[in-house]
């Protein structure tokens, strides 16, 4: 049985994307999901260009980290009904068209994870690949299980095992947190293909391989 695509909420967590979130925003919405987008303290305008039709917005007084607007966005969901769950990013790397492909893997799994690896990356540098790969590796030791991408931001998960990934690391180290628990908790992941398109405006925020080591480090060691 195909869902309804209202039964799944796509969780977007923003900070300081008022010039790109509202194209964003607006290719989720028109595709028939429902949508809640966190603001997690922007300095800018990117909860009054978030708020369209149909569109729930939050709002974090302050800067908590990605990590917390996304729990905040999935404990809003569930609170709706919600029956599965998507996180997308807010800064136009992701495409729309892989949320239907994730919903329909978890007909078979409990969370579907987007790789870029399986799929097609375009925008990014020599360097930064080499830099993406070593995150997997290095994730992969660490967390025990066998992904071909380590922190793609964009999943799907039944509702029903939210309480087992719950986040509680408020920033970027939610991601490696994610991934550990669902190898502690035994849930059923699959991974699908999926598009990532890197932009000036990307990585003008320093997104990269770096990034994802860095995330590394800070949920193993730092956080341990």
């Amino acid at each position: 049985m195909v869902p309804r695509r209202t039964d799944t909420w796509v969780v977007i967590a923003a900070y300081n994307e008022g010039r790109v979130v509202a194209d964003v925003v607006a290719g989720v919405a028109r595709e028939g999901w429902s949508v809640v987008v966190v603001d997690d303290g922007s300095r800018d305008d990117t909860a009054v260009h978030a708020r369209q039709p149909g569109v729930k917005v939050l709002r974090h007084a302050v800067n908590l980290g990605q990590g917390a607007a996304l729990q905040t966005g999935i404990d809003f969901a569930i609170r709706q009904g919600a029956k599965y769950l998507v996180t997308f990013d807010a800064d136009g790397q992701m495409s729309t068209d892989d949320i239907p492909v994730l919903i329909e893997a978890l007909q078979d799994a409990d969370v579907a994870l987007g790789s870029r690896f399986l799929g097609s990356v375009d925008g990014a540098t020599k360097k930064r690949m080499v830099l993406l790969k070593s995150a997997v590796v290095m994730s992969n030791r660490l967390s025990g299980l066998k992904l071909t991408d380590a922190h793609c931001g964009l999943r799907a998960f039944r509702a029903e095992v939210a309480p087992k990934l719950r986040i509680t690391q408020d920033r970027m180290a939610h991601a490696s947190e994610i991934l550990r628990k669902i190898k502690s908790s035994g849930v059923r992941v699959v991974e699908v293909p999926c598009t990532i398109k890197y932009t000036a405006h990307s990585m003008a925020k320093g997104q990269g391989g770096m990034q994802a080591i860095r995330i590394l480090f800070d949920y193993f060691f730092r956080a341990a």
